[in-house]
Parts: structure tokens; C-alpha cells; sequence
């Protein structure tokens, strides 16, 4: 999907992260680059689910943490986190997000981007190795 596709998963993404969103993707097309919205707003219940999966694969709570977030903390169940595809959009994204506000969040997630508006005028700010270093995830 694209992120101008009016599904779920687009359509409740925060408005200010979806305007950035968009008008980063239309200048990327500019530049012969698509993005894909991989993963966008998730519903608890969804959320939940690939908490499950990810501790089924990973063998325990702690080590599937470093992936995926309960649904309590997820960003994308606030509708405040975007999973970006291919590489090429997250490549162009690390060099132009910041001009629209568009950081990535985890350094063990290329795809995973949020809204930092501040990033226009100072640049995205470190991303945490994991989500298990972002303090917003400690319940």
C-alpha cells in the first residue's frame, strides 16, 4: 500500500505524521523513488498478535522486545509509527526525512520512522539501538 491509500492502516495514522508522510513521498517520486507503507496504525488485538509471534520466534518476552512492542507502548497503535519500504525509500528517507520531520527511530529498524517536527530545523536526533533502549517502551 501507499501512503495515499485510504485503508486502516494509512487513514489513522496521526495527521501531522501522514502530511509529512505524504509530501515526503511525493518529492521522493520526484526523484524516481516509490514508498510502500509496510506497516502503518495497528490495532491492539493485531499488535498483541505479532507480540506473540515474536516471542514464539525469538524464545522469550525479552528478546522479542527488541522487535515488537506490547500493545500498551507500540507507536503504532497511537498511529504515531510508519514501517517504510523498499530499501530505496528508507535510503532516501535517511538522507531527506529530516526536511519533513521524518526520523527513524530504532537503528535495528531502517523501516521504522516517526514525526520529530523539531528534525526540520535540527536534524533527526540518534536513534535508539532497539526498542528496548526507547524509554516510552519501559511499562
Amino acid at each position: 500500500m501507499t501512503v495515499f491509500d485510504d485503508v486502516a492502516a494509512v487513514a489513522k495514522l496521526d495527521p501531522a505524521l501522514l502530511d509529512a508522510l505524504r509530501r515526503a513521498a511525493t518529492q521522493a517520486a520526484d526523484d524516481g523513488v516509490a514508498f510502500s507503507v509496510n506497516s502503518g496504525w495497528r490495532s491492539p488485538r493485531y499488535q498483541d498478535q505479532l507480540l506473540r509471534e515474536a516471542i514464539a520466534e525469538h524464545g522469550s518476552e525479552e528478546a522479542a522486545a527488541r522487535w515488537v512492542a506490547t500493545a500498551d507502548t507500540s507507536p503504532h497503535v497511537s498511529g504515531d509509527a510508519v514501517d517504510i519500504g523498499p530499501a530505496a525509500a528508507t535510503a532516501w528517507l535517511s538522507e531527506n526525512g529530516a526536511d519533513h520531520g521524518l526520523c527513524q527511530t530504532y537503528r535495528n529498524e531502517p523501516w521504522h520512522y516517526e514525526l520529530r517536527p523539531d528534525a526540520v530545523d535540527d536534524g533527526c536526533p540518534p536513534p535508539y539501538a532497539d526498542p528496548t533502549h526507547d524509554p516510552r517502551m519501559q511499562e
